[in-house]
């Protein structure tokens, strides 16, 4: 598997992403979104005593014991600022807080939704084209255009039209414009602290949604 050449530094920001290979769908069902979130949710935690599999074994009491004892420590390899899924990649907004935390994350996220994606989709092999892409976050103007670049993802793709954007489900958007949608291993601050209110943001990603279209100040940031 190929190796980055770039150096994944504490508490910096990073665009990080993958596809699947030869650009093969990673999500079939809602069952594969809500496992890939639940795993997102798990693995962004470090110290953990047991891999996910096990984890959800657990009865369901015990598991909420472990999980809020997870949470209370409060120890993260990662701080998630945005995320969209999408039918054959994904995007994340991530801030490394442990060392080595994006990397550690990454494995564990990917390899597990890899077996759990073989065994219910009856196939074997490698999910993803290459090891996961990173690009360092270096000014305030790249994080917000990243952020839009993330959020209005499913649009430019023609997955969902404009008017449906608010709505889509695997995306952190909603949670930036105040709908009712909420991922618990979001952190909107540092992104908020730019915007005088939520209505201020949705305005940023909407009256500008055909920038993605164009894309001349992160095209380096594309998956093609």
């Amino acid at each position: 598997m190929p190796r980055r050449n770039i150096i994944l530094a504490q508490d910096e920001m990073y665009h990080v992403f993958n596809r699947g290979v030869a650009r093969m769908p990673i999500f079939l069902a809602s069952k594969h979104y809500l496992r890939f979130v639940d795993l997102v949710n798990y693995y962004r935690f470090a110290n953990l005593q047991l891999c996910y599999s096990s984890f959800n074994n657990l009865p369901l009491d015990l598991r909420t014991v472990r999980f809020d004892a997870i949470q209370q420590e409060n120890n993260h390899h990662v701080e998630i600022l945005a995320f969209c899924l999408m039918p054959n990649h994904f995007h994340f907004l991530i801030k490394q807080t442990s060392p080595d935390g994006i990397t550690k994350f990454m494995r564990h996220l990917q390899d597990s939704y890899t077996k759990y994606f073989n065994i219910t989709s009856n196939r074997v092999g490698p999910l993803y084209q290459s090891a996961f892409k990173a690009v360092r976050i270096e000014s305030d103007e790249q994080l917000l255009h990243v952020s839009r670049y993330i959020h209005i993802n499913p649009t430019t793709s023609y997955l969902v039209s404009i008017e449906k954007l608010h709505a889509y489900t695997w995306s952190s958007l909603p949670m930036y414009i105040g709908t009712e949608l909420s991922y618990p291993f979001i952190a909107t601050e540092t992104i908020d602290a730019f915007f005088k209110s939520k209505d201020a943001y949705r305005e940023f990603v909407y009256d500008q949604i055909d920038y993605q279209r164009e894309l001349s100040k992160i095209k380096h940031l594309l998956l093609e």
